[in-house]
C-alpha cells in the first residue's frame, strides 16, 4: 500500500508539471499571438496610410496636369486638400519646354513623394532653303554665296552665287547677274549663269542667259509663305509673357541666366556679358548686342531649339556668339517682326559668324555685312554684302521649337523619390 501511495504521488507531480508547461506554452503562444496580431494591424494601418499618401501625391500630379494642360491659374507651391490629409504640390519654371512637378502626400504623417518631368511638345518648322525671302526678294553682293537651294518671292539679284536650284515666284519676277550651280525656276532670267536647266515661266523674257537647257512653264510659279506663321509667333510671344513682365529698358553684364519672360523695352547685352536662355523671351523694344558678348540656349534644351523674339530691330555686332544648347540639332533662332526695310538700319543686322543661330525678319531686311557665315537666313528682304556666306545646315529641314501655350504637353518620367 505505501508503494502504490508513492507512484499516486510520483504520477500527479508529474501531471502537474505538464499541465503548468501546457499552460505556460499556451499562454507564450498566446501572448505571441496577441503582439503578431497587433502587430500586423499597426502594419497594416500604417501600410493603409502610407498608400494613402501615395495616392494623395499622385491625385496632386493628376490635378495638376489638368490645370497646365487647360492653361489654369495654379501657384507653386500649393496645398490640395482631401478629408483631413492633404498633399504639397511644386512646379519648377520651363526650362527647354521641359518642367518637374513634385507632390509631398501627407497621411497620418506618413510622408510620399512623386515626381514628374513632363515637356511640352515641340512645334516643327520647316527650314527647306539655306536662304528664303519674301516679296522684298534678295539682293546678293560681289562673291555673296548661298551654299543650299533658295526661294523667293521676289527677284532676286547681284554678283552672288547660288551652288543648288533658286526659284523665283510670282509673276514678272526674274533673276539678274546670279551664278547658279542648278536648276532655276523663273518668270524672267537676265544675265544670269545657270549650270542646269532654266525653267521659265511663258511670258516672260530671257535676256543673255546661259543654261545647259531650257523649259518653258505654262503657269506661273506659286509663291509661298514664310515657315512660321503670325499664330505661332503670337504664341511663343504669350509663353514668354506668361513667365513674368520687365518694365523698361534691361541690362545684362556678367553672366545672366533668364526666360521665360518679357520685356517692354529695349534688351541690351553689354561688354563680355553671357546671357543663357532658359526659355522664350520677348522684347518689344530693339536688342542691342556688344563686342564678346554671348547668347545661348540652356543645356537643358538638349536637342530642342529655342527663340527670342524682338518687336524692335536686332543687332548682332562684331565678335557676338550666338548658339544653341550645344547639343546637335538645337538652335537659337532670332526672330525679329520689325518692319524696317532700311539697310542702314535693318530688322536684323549681322556682323559677324553666327553658326549655330537662325535669322528670321518676317517683316524686314536682314543684312549680312561683309565676310560673316551663317547657318540660315529667312526674312521678308535678304541682303547679303561682298563675300557673305550662307551655308545651310540639312538639319534645318526639320527643327523642333518649344511650343507656346497652344501646345500639349507629354509625360516623360513619373517616379516615386520618397
Amino acid at each position: 500500500m505505501i508503494k502504490t501511495n508513492k507512484n499516486n504521488s510520483e504520477k500527479g507531480a508529474a501531471l502537474l508539471l505538464s499541465l503548468t508547461i501546457i499552460l505556460t506554452v499556451s499562454v507564450f503562444i498566446g501572448a505571441s499571438l496577441t503582439f503578431l496580431t497587433l502587430d500586423s494591424i499597426t502594419s497594416a494601418q500604417a501600410k493603409i496610410e502610407s498608400t494613402k499618401s501615395y495616392y494623395l501625391a499622385e491625385a496632386g500630379i493628376e490635378d495638376t496636369l489638368l490645370r497646365l494642360k487647360n492653361n489654369m491659374q495654379i501657384s507653386s507651391p500649393n496645398t490640395l486638400t482631401i478629408g483631413d490629409d492633404s498633399t504639397t504640390i511644386e512646379i519648377t519654371n520651363p526650362i527647354g519646354g521641359s518642367r518637374t512637378i513634385t507632390s509631398q502626400g501627407n497621411a497620418d504623417n506618413r510622408i510620399k513623394k512623386l515626381a514628374v518631368t513632363y515637356h511640352i511638345t515641340s512645334d516643327k518648322v520647316n527650314f527647306h532653303y539655306g536662304a528664303q525671302a519674301g516679296e522684298g526678294g534678295i539682293l546678293m553682293g560681289n562673291n555673296s554665296e548661298v551654299r543650299g537651294n533658295v526661294f523667293s518671292n521676289g527677284n532676286i539679284s547681284g554678283l552672288g552665287t547660288i551652288t543648288n536650284t533658286a526659284t523665283i515666284a510670282g509673276i514678272g519676277n526674274t533673276i539678274e547677274d546670279i551664278s547658279v550651280g542648278e536648276d532655276v525656276y523663273t518668270y524672267s532670267c537676265s544675265n544670269a549663269k545657270i549650270k542646269g536647266i532654266l525653267h521659265y515661266v511663258s511670258g516672260g523674257t530671257i535676256n543673255n542667259c546661259s543654261y545647259e537647257s531650257i523649259e518653258v512653264l505654262s503657269d506661273p510659279i506659286e509663291t509661298e509663305g514664310l515657315p512660321i506663321s503670325e499664330e505661332e509667333i503670337n504664341n511663343w510671344k504669350a509663353e514668354a509673357t506668361a513667365g513674368g513682365t520687365i518694365l523698361g529698358d534691361y541690362n545684362i553684364s556678367g553672366n545672366k541666366s533668364l526666360g521665360p519672360i518679357k520685356i517692354t523695352g529695349n534688351l541690351n547685352i553689354n561688354i563680355d556679358a553671357i546671357l543663357t536662355i532658359t526659355g522664350t523671351i520677348y522684347v518689344q523694344g530693339d536688342i542691342k548686342t556688344n563686342n564678346n558678348s554671348v547668347i545661348k540656349l540652356d543645356s537643358s534644351y538638349k536637342s530642342l531649339s529655342g527663340v527670342i523674339i524682338s518687336d524692335g530691330n536686332i543687332a548682332i555686332k562684331n565678335n557676338v556668339t550666338t548658339r544653341g544648347s550645344g547639343q546637335e540639332g538645337s538652335y537659337l533662332m532670332l526672330l525679329s517682326t520689325s518692319n524696317s526695310l532700311d539697310l542702314s538700319d535693318p530688322a536684323i543686322d549681322l556682323n559677324n559668324n553666327a553658326e549655330g543661330a537662325i535669322f528670321y525678319a518676317s517683316n524686314g531686311v536682314i543684312y549680312l555685312h561683309n565676310n560673316i557665315n551663317v547657318r540660315e537666313a529667312t526674312g521678308y528682304k535678304l541682303a547679303l554684302d561682298n563675300n557673305a556666306i550662307i551655308n545651310y545646315d540639312i538639319g534645318l529641314e526639320n527643327i523642333n521649337f518649344s511650343s507656346g501655350p497652344g501646345g500639349g504637353w507629354s509625360v516623360e518620367d513619373w517616379r516615386e523619390i520618397e
